[in-house]
C-alpha cells in the first residue's frame, strides 16, 4: 500500500494504484493514491505516464500488483487472494486522450452519446449528451463533425463523453497541450470547477510545470521509473527531495556545492568560492551536495540600507543579466561574482525604486531558512 504521508487528501484515497510493468528500457513501479481532488502526475517524455493511466483504464495489463478504485478491486495479480481483471468497459473510467480520439464519422452529439448509448441508455443518451455538450458550452454545436470544431471544441467534446457514463475517476493525458495559452488557461479553470462540482478523483498527465502549477492540488513527480516524490504542490516545488525530482521539474538555481562546516544552527557550503549558509542538514563535512534556491527567496539589496538579518549570511556582489516581467511578477538573472547564474523573481513593484537597468551592479542575497540541500548531489547540473 501507498505511503499515507504525502498530504490530507490522500487520508481517504478513492483510487490506490500499487503496480509494476517492465517496459522496453523501463521498469515501472508507480503507487499513488487519490482523493477526490487534482493529482498532476508529472514528468519527462517516456517516463511511463501514459502507460499508468492505461493501466488504470485497463487498456494494458500490469506484471504485478493491484489497481482499486472505492473500495472495488479493478486488478490484482501476485498479491494474496485470486487474480482480478475487471474488463475497461466495467470500470467507470472516464478517459480524455491526448489527441481527443474522437470518431471522425460521428458528430459532437453522436460522439457524446455513444458511450451512453452502449450502456443501453436508449432514447435518454441524446438529451443526456446534449446536458453535457451545454455544459462544456457547445450545444450550438452539437451536428458539427470533429473536422468542424477546433482544437479547444474538439477538447472539450472529448471531456464530454468522458463524463457520459458517470465515471468514478477521471484520466486526462496532456488534455490541453496543443490549445494556445489563453484557451489552455480557460479549460484548465473549466476543469477544476468540474472537479469541484463532481468531487472526481483526476490524474492529469502533463511534462509542462506551469500546467502543473495551474491546475494541481497534489504532484506526484515521475521519473526513473518510479514516483520519485508525491505531495502538495507547494512543498513539491519548494522542497524537492531529490536532484532527479529538481531537475526533471526545471527548477532554476540549482548548483553543486560541498559541505565545510556543519553547526546546530546551520549547514556551511563552499559554492565555486563563495560560502553559502543553509538551514542543519544530516551531511558529512567534505559532502557533496545539490542545492536548491527558490527564485523567490533570493533579494536584491538596497544600498545604503541596513541589511536584515535574515539576508545577512548570504549576501554576494553581482551584475544585472536581464530582466522580465509576466503577469505582474518580474523576473531578474544576475551574474554572481563566483562566475554563476541566479534567478530571483519577486511582484513587479518590487525593487522598483532602485531603478535596475541591464548590466547595473547589484548585491544580492539568500535567505538561509528557505535554502535546500538535496542528496544525492549527482543529476541536478
Amino acid at each position: 500500500m501507498a505511503d499515507l504521508s504525502d498530504g490530507a487528501a490522500a487520508l481517504s484515497p478513492r483510487l490506490v494504484v500499487d503496480v509494476q510493468k517492465r517496459l522496453p528500457g523501463l521498469d515501472l513501479r508507480v503507487r499513488l493514491e487519490v482523493g477526490s481532488e487534482i493529482l498532476v502526475l508529472f514528468g519527462p517524455s517516456g517516463a511511463g505516464k501514459t502507460t499508468t493511466l492505461n493501466m488504470i483504464a485497463g487498456l494494458v495489463a500490469p506484471d504485478v500488483g493491484s489497481i482499486a478504485l472505492d473500495g472495488r478491486l479493478l486488478w490484482r495479480k501476485g498479491g494474496p487472494g485470486r487474480d482480478v481483471a475487471v474488463p475497461s468497459r466495467q470500470r467507470r473510467v472516464g478517459y480524455v486522450f491526448q489527441h481527443y480520439a474522437l470518431f471522425p464519422h460521428l458528430t459532437a452529439l453522436e460522439n457524446v452519446a455513444y458511450p451512453l448509448q452502449a450502456a443501453r441508455q436508449g432514447r435518454k443518451a441524446r438529451a443526456q449528451a446534449m446536458a453535457l455538450l451545454e455544459q462544456m458550452h457547445l450545444g450550438h454545436l452539437a451536428d458539427r463533425y470533429p473536422h468542424q470544431l477546433s482544437g479547444g471544441q474538439q477538447q472539450r467534446v472529448a471531456i464530454a463523453r468522458a463524463l457520459a457514463a458517470n465515471p468514478a475517476v477521471l484520466l486526462l493525458d496532456e488534455p490541453f497541450s496543443a490549445l494556445d495559452v489563453a484557451l489552455r488557461e480557460r479549460l484548465q479553470e473549466e476543469l477544476r470547477a468540474l472537479q469541484r462540482e463532481r468531487a472526481l478523483p483526476v490524474i492529469y498527465v502533463t511534462h509542462r510545470l506551469e500546467d502543473a502549477l495551474a491546475i494541481a492540488d497534489r504532484l506526484a513527480v515521475l521519473a526513473d521509473g518510479q514516483v520519485q516524490q508525491s505531495g502538495p504542490i507547494a512543498q513539491v516545488v519548494a522542497q524537492p527531495v531529490n536532484g532527479r525530482v529538481a531537475q526533471v521539474m526545471g527548477l532554476r538555481n540549482l548548483f553543486q556545492a560541498q559541505v565545510v562546516a556543519v553547526t546546530p544552527e546551520h549547514t556551511l557550503l563552499d559554492w565555486g568560492g563563495a560560502t553559502i549558509a543553509a538551514p542543519p542538514q544530516p551531511v558529512a563535512v567534505g559532502e557533496g551536495v545539490t542545492v536548491y534556491v527558490p527564485p523567490e527567496a533570493v533579494k536584491i539589496l538596497y544600498p545604503g540600507r541596513p541589511v536584515p538579518g535574515f539576508l545577512r549570511q548570504n549576501a554576494m556582489k553581482g551584475v544585472l543579466l536581464s530582466t522580465v516581467e509576466h503577469r505582474g511578477r518580474r523576473q531578474w538573472r544576475v551574474l554572481l561574482e563566483n562566475g554563476y547564474e541566479v534567478e530571483l523573481q519577486a511582484p513587479s513593484r518590487a525593487y522598483v525604486g532602485l531603478g535596475l537597468a541591464v548590466a547595473d551592479p547589484v548585491q544580492v542575497s539568500f535567505w538561509k531558512d528557505a535554502v535546500v540541500v538535496l542528496r544525492p548531489a549527482g543529476g541536478a547540473g
